[in-house]
């Protein structure tokens, strides 16, 4: 019994010491907050309409099922998410948009970072959290999952291995 319990004393304190990509910048209010989404499936995107790193509008195209990223360059579990996204079919799915929006990056780091890594989707910077203020408190890579109709029917935090795995919808 003093060893389970033990056990899940320090599983419980590794939790509150792995953050994940959360680590850089939060707002005072939300920092003593755990992960928290502020979008729930059955409810509405609110960004049909953004703008790409070239300063080009782009649309969520109603014909398509939408795969929202909310990811960072700098951020070990957005890369690895980047390159399962990459390694997996839902890259070559015509029935897909796929959009990448960078919390706190700008449109010329965003562009650098592309040549790189060669993403064939749109990317949208988002320097200072507007967009992803909306979404979340904290915690990257986001994956939002939306309907031709940009209904969102799921989301995922994507600090984990094999989050592409669920992306199902």
């Amino acid at each position: 019994m003093i060893k389970t319990v033990s056990h899940v004393l320090i599983g419980a304190l590794l939790c509150g010491v792995v953050t994940g990509c959360s680590t850089v910048a939060s707002p005072p209010a939300t920092s003593d907050k755990g992960y928290e989404t502020y979008i729930n499936p059955g409810q509405a995107f609110k960004h049909t309409n953004l703008t790409n790193i070239d300063n080009k509008p782009i649309s969520l195209n109603p014909n398509k099922k939408k795969l929202v990223l909310l990811f960072a360059t700098w951020c070990s579990d957005s890369l690895r998410t980047l390159n399962e996204l990459k390694a997996s079919s839902i890259i070559r799915d015509p029935t897909i948009q796929i959009i990448a929006i960078g919390r706190e990056q700008t449109r010329e780091t965003l562009k650098k970072f592309n040549q790189d890594f060669a993403l064939p989707f749109e990317l949208v910077a988002d320097s200072d959290r507007t967009i992803y203020q909306q979404y979340a408190n904290k915690g990257i890579p986001r994956l939002i999952l939306l309907d031709k109709n940009n209904t969102v029917v799921k989301t995922l935090i994507g600090e984990q291995a094999n989050i592409i795995d669920q992306v199902i919808w």
